[in-house]
C-alpha cells in the first residue's frame, strides 16, 4: 500500500478506494470526500464515498464467504487470529503512522490504540473457550440437554475518527473468530488504518470476502442499516448519530449496539494527592487534544479541593507541549478538521461568555511552522455551571472544565443529573467515599484514582443512560454474546425394544 506521509511529503493527493471480496475498488460513485493532514492543514487524500450499490456489493460478498467461513474449525480460526495479530504487532509502527497523519494525535498516543486494539484480537483468539456450550446428562428419563452458539451471519460496524484503528479491532476480531463476516464502515476523516489492516488480514490468510472496507457518509450508513442480509451493527459515535442507528437497525430487525457520547467527570476530594490529581486530570483532559470518548471533560472539584487543584491544573495546562504528531517532542497534536477546531473555540467563547473564567486559554493558539494546522492549545474554564453550553454539550477538544460543589454526595448527584453515563473517576484517599461513589453513580465505567478507566479486553467497554443504545457492551464477554446466538438441543436415542411413550400433553421430566 504505497502511503504519503501528511506534511512531509509532496503535495499530491492519493485516492484511497474501497476493499471488498479481497481487493480496491473504486466502486460505481463519483462522490469523495478530502482526508486532511490536521498539523499542516492540507489535503493528503480523497476517500471515495460509497454508493447504496456498493454497499451491497460488499455485504454480498460478505455473505458469500459466510457459508464457508462459519463452517471453519474454531482451531483453523485461531490459526488466522494468531497470524493476524502478529502481522498487526509487526506493522504497529506503520499503523501508528497513519493514524497521527490523518487524525493528528502524536506517534506515542497512535502506538498506545494500536496496542489496545491488540488486545482485543489476543482476547478473540481464546474464542475456543469462549464458545463453550453446557450439557446436562439424563435430564429426564434418556434424555440428554445441551447448547452452543452460532455465529449469526453478516454483520456491519460503523466507527469513528477518533480511534480509526482501536474502535474497528474492538469489534472485528470477536465478530470474525465466532464465525461472522464483517462489513466495516469507518470514518471518512482518517480510513486509511483500515485500509492497511484489510491488507494484513489477507495476509494472516483469512478468506477473501470476510473483512470487507467501504467508506461513505450517511448514504453508506443508511445502506448498511437497512440491507435485509445484515443481522448486527455495532457503532461508536456521537449521542444523535447512535440513536438513530439504533431506532432505524432494529426497526429492520437488526441486533444494534450503539455507543454514544459522553461527559466524563472526575471528583477530587480535599484529601487526594492533588499533584497525582493533577498529573492526570491534565493527561486524562488534553491527550489526543480531548478527542476521547473516555477523555475528562469537567472536573468536579470538591470543597477546599477546588482552588488548589485548578492551580495545580493550570501549571499542566501551560506545560503541555503541543505540536505536530510525528514531532516526537509533542504531547498534543491539533483536533481533526478545521470545522471541529471552530466549534471547539466556540464552546470555550460560549463557556466564557456564560460566566465561565478561563483560566488557560488555547484559542488562537499556533505551532511554529504549522500555522494553518486545526490547532487548539490546552484550555481550562473555571466557575462552570451545569446550564452552560461548554458543560451540557460534548466539547471533544482539550477543554476542561472545573465546576465546585461542597460535598461528595452534591458531587454524586451532578454527575447522576447529566444525561451522559460513559465513564468517570474520583481522586481521594478515602476508601470509604470511594464505595460511596462506585456504587451511587449511574455510570457504566469508573475510575478510582484512574482517570481514563478503559477496562481490559477480557472485560467489556460500555456506558449507560445517553451512552449507549442497546444492551449489550462492546469487546469482552458481552460481545462474544452480542455476535453469537444460542441453540438449545434435547435430545434422546430411545432403545428399539422400549414403548415411544409419546402423549398429547405438555412434555414433562420423569
Amino acid at each position: 500500500m504505497d502511503i504519503q506521509h501528511g506534511a512531509d511529503e509532496e503535495d499530491s493527493v492519493r485516492t484511497i478506494e474501497h476493499w471488498i471480496a479481497g481487493k480496491t475498488t473504486s466502486g460505481t460513485s463519483e462522490r469523495t470526500a478530502a482526508v486532511y493532514d490536521p498539523a499542516s492543514g492540507r489535503q493528503q487524500a480523497e476517500v471515495v464515498l460509497a454508493t447504496a450499490e456498493d454497499v451491497r456489493e460488499a455485504v454480498a460478498a460478505a455473505g458469500e464467504a459466510f457459508s464457508a467461513w462459519s463452517q471453519t474449525s474454531v482451531s483453523a480460526r485461531t490459526k488466522i487470529l494468531f497470524a493476524f495479530r502478529e502481522l498487526v504487532n509487526r506493522h504497529a509502527d506503520e499503523i501508528a503512522g497513519l493514524i497521527t497523519d490523518e487524525h493528528g494525535k502524536v506517534l506515542s498516543d497512535a502506538r498506545g490504540e494500536v496496542q489496545r486494539g491488540l488486545e482485543v484480537v489476543e482476547f478473540a483468539s481464546g474464542i475456543a473457550s469462549l464458545l463453550k456450550g453446557d450439557y446436562s446428562d439424563q435430564v429426564s428419563t434418556d434424555v440428554d440437554t445441551y447448547s452452543f452458539r452460532e455465529p449469526l451471519g453478516v454483520v456491519a460496524g460503523i466507527t469513528p475518527f477518533n480511534f480509526p484503528a482501536m474502535v474497528p479491532m474492538w469489534m472485528f476480531p470477536v465478530a470474525i473468530a465466532c464465525g461472522n463476516t464483517f462489513v466495516l464502515k469507518p470514518s471518512e476523516r482518517d480510513p486509511s488504518a483500515s485500509m492497511r489492516l484489510a491488507e494484513l488480514w489477507q495476509q494472516a490468510g483469512l478468506p477473501d470476502g470476510v473483512f470487507n472496507v467501504v467508506h461513505g457518509d450517511k448514504v453508506a450508513v443508511d445502506a448498511l442499516l437497512d440491507a435485509p442480509e445484515v443481522a448486527a451493527i455495532s457503532f461508536v459515535g456521537s449521542t444523535p448519530i447512535a440513536r438513530y442507528i439504533h431506532e432505524r437497525g432494529t426497526a429492520n430487525g437488526k441486533r444494534v449496539q450503539a455507543l454514544g457520547g459522553a461527559k466524563n467527570h472526575a471528583i477530587v476530594l480535599p484529601d487526594a494527592d492533588l499533584d497525582f490529581a493533577a498529573d492526570h486530570l491534565a493527561a486524562a483532559s488534553f491527550g489526543s487534544a480531548g478527542e476521547r470518548c473516555m477523555a475528562i471533560s469537567a472536573a468536579v472539584a470538591v470543597g477546599a479541593a477546588g482552588d488548589r487543584i485548578v492551580e495545580a491544573v493550570n501549571d499542566r495546562a501551560r506545560a503541555v507541549r503541543v505540536g505536530a504528531g510525528r514531532d516526537a517532542d509533542s504531547e498534543m497534536g491539533p483536533v481533526v478538521t478545521r470545522e471541529a477546531q471552530q466549534r471547539i473555540v466556540g464552546l470555550i467563547d460560549a463557556g466564557e461568555a456564560q460566566g465561565g473564567r478561563v483560566t488557560v486559554d488555547g484559542r488562537g493558539f499556533t505551532v511554529p511552522g504549522h500555522e494553518d494546522g486545526f490547532f487548539v492549545g490546552p484550555t481550562v474554564i473555571d466557575a462552570v455551571r451545569p446550564e452552560m453550553d461548554v458543560y451540557r454539550e460534548e466539547v471533544f477538544g482539550p477543554v476542561l472544565s472545573v465546576l465546585r460543589t461542597d460535598s461528595v454526595d452534591e458531587a454524586i448527584a451532578l454527575i447522576n443529573a447529566n444525561p451522559y453515563g460513559n465513564g468517570t473517576a474520583i481522586f481521594t484517599s478515602s476508601g470509604e467515599a470511594a464505595r460511596r461513589f462506585q456504587r451511587g453513580v449511574h455510570v457504566g465505567m469508573i475510575g478510582i484514582n484512574v482517570p481514563v478507566p478503559v477496562p481490559m479486553a477480557f472485560y467489556s467497554f460500555g456506558g449507560w443512560k445517553d451512552s449507549l443504545f442497546g444492551d449489550k457492551h462492546v469487546h469482552g464477554p458481552e460481545g462474544v454474546a452480542f455476535y453469537t446466538r444460542a441453540k438449545v438441543v434435547t435430545a434422546r436415542w430411545p432403545h428399539v425394544s422400549h414403548a415411544s411413550e409419546a402423549s398429547f400433553h405438555f412434555p414433562t421430566s420423569k
